[in-house]
Protein backbone atom coordinates (compact mmCIF):
# COMPACT_ATOMS: atom_id res chain seq x y z
CA UNK A 1 0.00 0.00 0.00
CA UNK A 2 3.26 2.40 0.97
CA UNK A 3 3.56 2.02 -2.89
CA UNK A 4 0.72 3.10 -4.18
CA UNK A 5 0.40 5.88 -1.83
CA UNK A 6 4.54 6.91 -3.21
CA UNK A 7 3.50 7.02 -6.99
CA UNK A 8 0.11 9.08 -6.05
CA UNK A 9 2.44 11.26 -4.25
CA UNK A 10 4.93 11.32 -6.93
CA UNK A 11 2.88 11.02 -10.30
CA UNK A 12 -1.13 11.53 -9.96
CA UNK A 13 -1.39 14.56 -7.29
CA UNK A 14 0.42 17.16 -9.23
CA UNK A 15 -2.00 16.43 -12.21
CA UNK A 16 -5.17 15.79 -10.48
CA UNK A 17 -4.92 19.14 -9.16
CA UNK A 18 -3.95 20.75 -12.42
CA UNK A 19 -6.99 19.17 -14.12
CA UNK A 20 -9.22 20.15 -11.27
CA UNK A 21 -8.04 23.90 -11.56
CA UNK A 22 -8.76 23.15 -15.43
CA UNK A 23 -12.33 22.07 -14.66
CA UNK A 24 -12.71 25.39 -12.24
CA UNK A 25 -11.87 27.38 -15.05
CA UNK A 26 -14.37 26.02 -17.47
CA UNK A 27 -17.10 25.92 -14.84
CA UNK A 28 -16.47 29.66 -13.99
CA UNK A 29 -16.53 29.94 -18.37
CA UNK A 30 -19.52 28.43 -18.75
CA UNK A 31 -21.28 29.57 -15.25
CA UNK A 32 -20.00 33.23 -15.21
CA UNK A 33 -18.45 34.17 -11.72
CA UNK A 34 -20.70 37.20 -11.06
CA UNK A 35 -20.42 38.13 -14.98
CA UNK A 36 -21.91 37.19 -17.78
CA UNK A 37 -20.82 33.70 -18.19
CA UNK A 38 -21.30 31.48 -22.26
CA UNK A 39 -24.28 30.27 -21.23
CA UNK A 40 -26.05 33.56 -20.70
CA UNK A 41 -24.20 35.19 -23.69
CA UNK A 42 -25.70 32.14 -25.67
CA UNK A 43 -29.12 32.45 -24.53
CA UNK A 44 -28.88 36.02 -25.35
CA UNK A 45 -27.43 35.53 -28.51
CA UNK A 46 -30.52 33.06 -29.13
CA UNK A 47 -33.26 35.44 -27.74
CA UNK A 48 -31.36 38.52 -30.85
CA UNK A 49 -31.28 35.80 -33.29
CA UNK A 50 -35.31 35.04 -33.08
CA UNK A 51 -36.38 39.02 -32.32
CA UNK A 52 -34.18 39.42 -36.34
CA UNK A 53 -35.82 36.89 -37.87
CA UNK A 54 -39.09 37.64 -36.32
CA UNK A 55 -38.31 41.32 -37.91
CA UNK A 56 -37.05 39.91 -41.06
CA UNK A 57 -40.41 38.02 -41.93
CA UNK A 58 -42.48 41.11 -41.63
CA UNK A 59 -40.47 43.40 -43.63
CA UNK A 60 -40.47 40.52 -46.40
CA UNK A 61 -44.22 39.81 -45.70
CA UNK A 62 -44.80 44.07 -46.36
CA UNK A 63 -42.81 44.23 -49.11
CA UNK A 64 -44.57 41.30 -50.84
CA UNK A 65 -48.45 43.04 -49.97
CA UNK A 66 -46.87 46.31 -51.21
CA UNK A 67 -45.92 45.01 -54.51
CA UNK A 68 -48.74 43.15 -55.14
CA UNK A 69 -50.95 46.19 -54.33
CA UNK A 70 -48.91 48.01 -56.90
CA UNK A 71 -49.09 45.37 -60.03
CA UNK A 72 -52.77 44.95 -59.16
CA UNK A 73 -53.18 49.02 -59.15
CA UNK A 74 -51.31 48.54 -62.39
CA UNK A 75 -53.62 46.11 -64.22
CA UNK A 76 -56.81 47.16 -62.44
CA UNK A 77 -56.22 50.72 -62.32
CA UNK A 78 -58.34 51.45 -59.11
Amino acid sequence: MNDCDNQYDRICKADFAQIHQKLDKLDEAIRGNGKPGIQLRLDRLELVEATRSRLLWIIAASTVTLAVGAIWKMIFGA
